[in-house]
């Protein structure tokens, strides 16, 4: 097992809760949504900041195209952070993932509010606070509580003009992508690294843990040394190791994204099926990995969201 039982406990808690979190907004801003089996539209909010597709436009999408278009948006975009950090422009990036992060918590808070006027406006003023706190100033709590809603907010974006073989082609496309970029070229590790030791953020969940040693050596060193500046700076100087459980957004997104996509083309049921599939997926990884080594979380959570896929189309699909 890659982290001890508690923190691989933690992790697929809060994978597993921000999934619920992204069914429940996804599905507050359907354009369309299977009621008795069948397809009826759905009178939920529409997206706020001018994100939202109306019923029409999503029907006279063509799937082929969307998919080009959101795989060359990926490119671009990976491209794009790539660049910058080359160039290591740290307020450009700090910046745009500012702007990411408010307008996903926006969407989210949105979706959490009553159908109240100005709704929109007040979760954006949420948002915005949460958003500095997250990208400048750096704790752990607010971290992980604002990435619980930050991928509903992007997923809700994208499921209503996603289809099932659409998502199904992308999640390939990915997960061979997230395959690639752990075990041949390295790009994630480098790009984790460079997130978390120069701009201090991080896209994904993080847990920082210590070993009992190490444990029992802070407090050691809390009782001996009373003034917190003297702590820091012997702890800077002792260069105690503190070990790292991270899950990258996208292997929260995606699955996000997918459940959304069932819910509006087969149903409730389904969409948890979808769920408790990508759920089992990053449960066996985290089961079964080793300590000290990268492992691509993709291709198991897409392992674990097509038996669900299968589950679901056996047995609950009319």
């Amino acid at each position: 097992m890659k982290h001890n039982k508690k923190i691989t406990v933690i992790i697929l808690l809060m994978f597993l809760v921000a999934q619920f979190i992204g069914l429940y907004v996804v599905n507050t801003y359907a354009v369309e949504k299977v009621v008795n089996g069948e397809i009826v539209n759905n009178t939920g909010k529409t997206l706020p900041y001018g994100m939202g597709f109306e019923m029409e436009e999503t029907e006279n999408l063509d799937p082929y195209s969307i998919l080009i278009s959101f795989l060359f948006s990926f490119v671009i975009a990976v491209s794009l952070i790539f660049l910058l950090i080359k160039i290591r422009s740290k307020f450009i990036i700090k910046i745009w993932f500012f702007a990411v992060v408010a307008i996903a918590l926006g969407i989210s808070f949105t979706a959490l509010l009553p159908e109240i006027r100005y709704a929109s406006i007040i979760g954006l003023l949420v948002a915005l606070p949460l958003s500095f706190y997250k990208i400048y100033k750096r704790d752990i709590i607010v971290h992980n509580l604002t990435e619980l809603l930050i991928y509903p907010g992007i997923a809700s974006i994208f499921a209503p003009i996603l289809g099932i073989i659409t998502i199904i082609v992308l999640l390939i496309i990915i997960s061979i992508y997230d395959m690639w970029a752990v075990w041949k070229s390295k790009i994630m590790q480098k790009m984790a690294k460079y997130q978390m030791e120069t701009l201090n953020i991080f896209g994904g969940f993080l847990i920082p843990y210590a070993s009992k040693k190490v444990k029992e050596q802070l407090r050691k060193m809390k009782d001996k040394y009373k003034s917190k500046k003297i702590l820091e700076s012997k702890l800077k100087k002792a260069k105690i190791k503190i070990n790292l459980a991270i899950l990258g957004g996208g292997d929260v997104i995606f699955p996000i994204i997918t459940s959304g996509v069932v819910l509006k083309t087969w149903g409730l049921v389904p969409a948890i099926v979808t769920i408790a599939g990508a759920f089992l997926g990053l449960m066996g990884l985290l089961m079964f990995s080793e300590k000290k080594k990268f492992y691509p979380a993709m291709p198991f959570i897409t392992a674990g969201i097509f038996l669900g896929l299968i589950v679901s189309y056996l047995f609950f699909v009319r």
